[in-house]
């Protein structure tokens, strides 16, 4: 176990004790909430907002109240949510991954409060779509209000110049995709002359298994369940299927052929773009949003041809026609009211509907877009265009946004729209780019394959996870560097469940076995 791993794993112990006292106790010696002020901690990916700021007093006029937010770097998050969860002085409302080990214990010792049986009877904090708020529950409870991403946005970005130049049309089968990657490993679409490109990009991943890879999703697309997913009656992993195993043949024999970046696993993720761009590489499979940000990196090229160079298709059908598209879980992050500092229902009742208010369109336009006539105008009714982008305070007003503010916005991004503007450069092809996405995921949703076991969290799970996550997807990896043969990807695979995966394999057939009870 790594260091930071044994970190983490003895501060949720810490944690857990620390907890149930706090929870047992009504919270500590925290002071009564003010009904004046909203206390949030959130995370944060830039400059913080300057509390006398526009875009913060913007807030505070529109809410009716003071706005006191602990904005912490999103690298450091983590770290300063456990010690926050220990301590005596929790904010009102926290920006939480609701699947983290150290929040589960926290919810279920007391600390945050069951939003369940409370949401609805606020308009605007009423889900909107109730596979969400299950995913986003822990075993059915919910503890926080989601944050709206797409469930489904998963596609292909194709270099479209390469496609006409190798003389193929976009995929529609896990074939197709195949030989367009080794068309574009072996037809020299870059026409430089030289044997130096490949078909598919894929980086070193930063997540666990089932954690919308693009092994995940090529996994998914030759049938084996999302994550978990029934087979005879009782819920297994993904990876203890004979779908994994013929998806990983298939990508092994891509490998083996030099159609994937030879760096695939060291490769940073957020240099993942490059090779698109600088003519190494033809493919990438992940969100639909990349497909605008290598349109970006045309752009800056030749605002006159960008369009020519980037095609998108969703998912693909497995060989003999099914198709089986990988869905996400629909949201990233809640927002949780915490018990210690929110101590009575009449507390609670007054940040629900502060929070109920700036859920609403008004609000998460304000949160998500900026501030209307300053920073952006509206165009068509439904899309955001940004203005007086050379004005310095201007600027700051939209970096606010874009950085921090849009944090807290559980209706949608810039970037998927939701009840606020979806934000969409002025140039015909990202407006094409933009529909082909909206198109895509509306019918790519229909063979949407869920993982059944996003709403529950198993106890051996949390217990055991620093031992079992990182077995399957190391063992993936090897297996298709060619370190590791087939019989020893199933040796892993046994020892998964050797090494406490029995157990929550159990767990979890009981959990969901539960949740319609």
């Amino acid at each position: 176990m790594s260091a930071s791993r044994r970190r983490l794993t003895a501060g949720v112990v810490t944690l857990t004790a620390a907890l149930l006292a706090s929870a047992c106790s009504g919270g500590g010696d925290a002071p009564a909430a003010d009904p004046n002020t909203l206390t949030i901690m959130s995370k944060l990916f830039g400059t913080a907002p300057d509390p006398k700021g526009e875009m913060h007093q913007a807030v505070e006029k529109f809410l009716g109240k003071k706005l006191q937010v602990t904005w912490v770097p999103n690298a450091e998050y983590t770290d300063k949510l456990n010690v926050t969860l220990a301590s005596d002085n929790l904010p009102q409302v926290m920006v939480v991954d609701p699947k983290l080990p150290a929040f589960v214990k926290s919810a279920q010792a007391g600390a945050f409060w069951d939003l369940t049986d409370k949401i609805d009877k606020y308009p605007n904090l009423k889900p909107a779509d109730e596979r969400t708020a299950l995913n986003s529950s822990i075993n059915g409870k919910i503890y926080g209000l989601y944050r709206m991403r797409p469930l489904l946005r998963s596609a292909i970005v194709i270099r479209k110049d390469w496609l006409k130049k190798v003389g193929l049309d976009e995929p529609e089968t896990v074939d197709d995709l195949y030989e367009i990657a080794k068309a574009f490993t072996e037809k020299d679409p870059d026409g430089n002359g030289k044997k130096d490109t490949f078909g598919l990009i894929i980086p070193k991943w930063p997540g666990n298994y089932a954690s919308a890879s693009p092994y995940d999703v090529i996994e998914t697309w030759f049938g084996a369940p999302n994550g978990w997913g029934e087979r005879d009656g009782k819920i297994v992993p993904g990876f203890d299927t004979p779908e994994f195993l013929e998806a990983n043949r298939w990508l092994k024999k891509m490998v083996d052929g030099g159609m994937v970046n030879p760096d695939f696993a060291t490769l940073d993720a957020a240099k993942w773009n490059e090779p698109f761009h600088q003519n190494k590489g033809g493919m990438i499979i992940d969100v639909n949003i990349r497909s605008r940000q290598v349109l970006d990196l045309f752009y800056e090229d030749d605002k006159e041809t960008y369009g020519d160079k980037v095609a998108m298709v969703g998912n693909l059908k497995r060989s003999d026609g099914q198709k089986f598209s990988y869905p996400f879980t629909g949201y990233a992050d809640v927002l949780a009211v915490s018990k210690q500092s929110v101590r009575t229902e009449a507390d609670l009742d007054n940040v629900l509907k502060t929070l109920d208010k700036l859920a609403s369109k008004e609000g998460q336009v304000l949160v998500t877009n900026g501030i209307e006539g300053r920073n952006f105008k509206v165009e068509n009714g439904d899309t955001a265009a940004l203005i007086n982008e050379d004005d310095p305070a201007v600027k700051t007003v939209q970096d606010n946004v874009d950085d921090a503010f849009i944090q807290l916005s559980t209706k949608g991004t810039v970037d998927i729209g939701g009840i606020a503007y979806q934000r969409v450069p002025s140039g015909q092809p990202y407006k094409d780019m933009v529909a082909l996405q909206k198109k895509l995921m509306a019918e790519d949703l229909k063979t949407a394959v869920h993982n059944v076991a996003l709403p529950v969290v198993a106890p051996a799970a949390v217990a055991k996870g620093a031992q079992l996550d990182t077995i399957i997807p190391d063992a993936r990896i090897k297996y298709l560097s060619g370190t590791f043969t087939e019989e020893q990807l199933k040796a892993e695979i046994k020892r998964w469940y050797d090494s406490g995966g029995t157990q929550v394999a159990a767990e979890i057939n009981d959990l969901v076995g539960k949740l319609g009870q």
